[in-house]
């Protein structure tokens, strides 16, 4: 059985890895508990979290034990790293409200039954701490000289590193500590921007504790360029589909440039490698297989296959390249109408697109409606919910007839 360390090198994920053999060792046995953390300053996860989820998955289905920590702590000061100003502040009730949030969303993705995976929150202990016993506790584990050569220190000694969050690595590498003698914890993981910050945990347990722990980043998800991918013209790409449609997170991933398309669908697939490789190589008007197994692939992981299909099925009807179906009308009904899923049929009269129920019957039964590109043969088809992608649904009547379905 191939190591899970190499599935995820061969895949793109590793950056770096503090001890790269003895980490590889670890991964030879199941069992091994591994944390990732995430701070809670906004109220949905995006998709550069997602890239830690599929870790999760993959590591989690090796056998091996996902402990996610949810920041209540460390957000109340912030990470500077990669950051040019200091956060803005936040209150607690907000933090708190954004990691209730956080919690609910990983269960979508990580099975936490049977112990299979853990989660925990570094406000349990860091907002008991007390000042004077915790400097003496962990402070002499730290050299303030190798503080401020870190990365995420010495890129904001020009603008100004208040020292509210100069605390901040010590925090994190504590919560390592707490995670390693509470939960055995032996590997955390990040962000390759973490790096200084993930060093500094491991370091506390080794001279501490006289333990070993390990450290390992993960490729941060950037385009060819080396910029940041997922950024819209709304701000993130979002994991909660009120803030980010399933279908423009679809339209998104299809409409990535072409040298990205490699990258992506090993990162965000669990699609084999082997394939990945022949999708990747595909060029011209070809690539844009790739580009739509991609866009389906990572939306069916996030938002389930029915919405994933809609979407899928919205982006042909609507990008066709029929000039008809890019100008429809668009009629509003009732979301209420639809929330339990509605009749065809019925659905059709709603809307004006037929001038009865016998009308409507008749155009079924003779092949003339086609829902987001799909046609519908069954009178007694019911439509649900999920498949208005971005809140409509597209219906061809005959050849040439379009209307656009919305809700309100």
């Amino acid at each position: 059985m191939e190591n899970i360390f190499d599935v995820l090198s061969s895949r793109g994920y590793i950056e770096q890895c503090t001890h790269t053999d003895e980490i590889r060792e670890l991964f030879a046995k199941p069992g091994v508990v591994f944390y990732i953390g995430f701070d809670a300053t906004a109220d949905s996860l995006h998709i550069g979290h997602f890239i830690q989820i599929m870790v999760m998955k993959h590591l989690q289905e090796a056998g091996h034990v996902p402990l996610v920590l949810l920041g209540g702590g460390t957000t109340m000061v912030g990470d500077p790293s990669g950051k040019t100003d200091m956060r803005q502040m936040m209150g607690k009730e907000d933090i708190q409200a954004n990691a209730d949030k956080f919690e609910a969303m990983f269960g979508k993705y990580i099975d936490f039954s049977d112990g299979r995976a853990l989660i925990d929150n570094n406000v349990n202990w860091l907002a008991k701490l007390n000042y004077i016993e915790f400097l003496r506790d962990v402070g002499p584990h730290f050299s303030v000289n190798r503080m401020l050569a870190a990365e995420c220190y010495k890129n904001r000694m020009e603008t100004g590193l208040t020292f509210l969050e100069f605390n901040y690595m010590i925090m994190q590498a504590y919560d390592f500590l707490v995670l390693h003698e509470k939960y055995g914890c032996m590997l955390q993981i990040g962000g390759n921007d973490q790096w200084s910050n993930i060093i500094a945990g491991v370091d506390l347990i080794r001279r501490k504790l006289q333990e070993p722990s390990y450290g390992m980043t993960l490729s941060l998800l950037a385009n060819s360029e080396g910029i940041k991918m997922g950024k819209t013209e709304k701000g993130a790409l979002w994991l909660d589909e009120a803030k980010t449609s399933p279908y423009e997170f679809f339209q998104y991933w299809r409409n990535i440039d072409d040298a990205d398309v490699g990258k992506c669908l090993g990162l965000l697939t669990f699609l084999p490698m082997d394939e990945v490789g022949r999708l990747a190589s595909l060029e011209g008007e070809l690539l844009n297989e790739a580009k739509e197994t991609l866009a389906f692939e990572v939306t069916k992981l996030i938002h389930g296959e029915e919405k994933a299909k809609s979407a899928l099925e919205a982006s042909k009807a609507l990008f066709s390249g029929d000039p008809d179906a890019i100008s429809a009308p668009s009629v509003a009904i009732s979301n209420d109408a639809v929330s339990g899923g509605i009749n065809v049929v019925d659905m059709l009269v709603l809307a004006g697109c037929a001038p009865s129920k016998s009308e409507a019957r008749r155009l079924i039964a003779q092949g003339g409606i086609a829902l987001n590109g799909e046609r519908v043969d069954d009178v007694d088809y019911v439509v649900e919910i999920g498949r208005f992608a971005e809140g409509f649904l597209l219906v061809k009547k005959g050849k040439k007839s379009f209307t656009r379905i919305v809700l309100e």
